[in-house]
């Protein structure tokens, strides 16, 4: 059942028995305190003048600006022919 929702299931509920209903809240809090890479989630400002949510918001606005994937297009209308 390995890599099947039905195994992803099973392995959820022996880990709330075995650790607690909390189990996956302590572990990504876990995972968030010991993080020293600041990030886009980073309130500190680099030496742009921006924060890291600042900087993944300009980032994500030129990666969509150069998207190769044309304007968009309208659908013809085919229930018009009939």
């Amino acid at each position: 059942m390995a890599g099947t929702l039905a195994g992803g299931r099973k392995a959820r509920d022996t880990n709330y028995r075995e650790h607690g209903k909390d189990f996956y809240k302590r572990i990504g809090s876990l995972g968030g305190k010991v993080s020293s890479t600041g990030g886009f989630a980073s309130k500190k400002v680099g030496k742009d003048g921006l924060t890291g949510r600042e900087r993944a918001k300009l980032a994500g606005a030129i990666g969509g600006f150069k998207s190769r994937r044309g304007p968009a297009k309208k659908k013809e209308e085919e229930n018009a022919e009939s």
